[in-house]
């Protein structure tokens, strides 16, 4: 995948919603500075041409950032994300909250969407195992925050809004009907060589 990005910036092929889309996800993969430093420029690109990109390039970039422990720079594109009713992004908003160190906007971000009505036919947002579990441990020392937290997690638990899927299992979750080589990322390794190309090309 990322020779192909490579090859296709070399001959100034135009990227699409799905190559950019491909372009974050290996990007998110890498998880390195250099990776992020891409999805930055790369978005930027994509907003400078008007090209309308799909929301999961926001959240791969979201994701890459927080593994950079780049916080404003997740703020900003959480900023940028318009369709907010999801679970991908109700579990990046926690853990931006969470890495922000706003405890009572992450209480206040899990009690919101208990208060939501769901009508049977719509689904649920549902929060990651995962998630929960970094939030328990960022409020183990303060009592308050930690009562209130384990009692929104026996009422989501109660109400199904609690999955074992993992932040990285939502992100590589691409529906049915929009089958792309991203969903094959983490099946991949990726190689050092590759890495280096996208690297040397990308950021020119």
């Amino acid at each position: 995948a990322l020779e192909v990005l490579v090859e296709m910036k070399k001959q100034g092929i135009p990227f699409n919603r799905e190559t950019y889309l491909l372009a974050f996800a290996v990007c998110y993969k890498l998880g390195n500075l250099e990776s992020c430093k891409i999805s930055a420029k790369l978005l930027e690109e994509a907003q400078l041409k008007g090209v309308s990109l799909p929301l999961r390039a926001f959240y791969f970039a979201v994701a890459s950032a927080l593994k950079q422990d780049d916080i404003a720079q997740a703020q900003f594109y959480c900023s940028q994300i318009r369709k907010t009713e999801n679970n991908l992004y109700s579990n990046l908003k926690v853990l931006v909250q969470l890495r922000s160190g706003l405890l009572e906007e992450v209480i206040k971000t899990l009690e919101a969407v208990m208060d939501v009505d769901t009508p049977p036919f719509v689904k649920k947002i549902e929060f990651s195992e995962q998630v929960l579990a970094i939030a328990r441990e960022k409020m183990e020392k303060y009592p308050d925050f930690s009562d209130k937290l384990r009692d929104i997690y026996k009422k989501l638990q109660a109400s199904g809004r609690i999955t074992t899927y993992t932040l990285e299992d939502m992100l590589f979750q691409i529906p049915h009907s929009k089958k792309t080589p991203a969903k094959l990322l983490n099946k991949k390794q990726l190689g050092y060589r590759a890495a280096k190309l996208l690297r040397s090309n990308l950021l020119l």
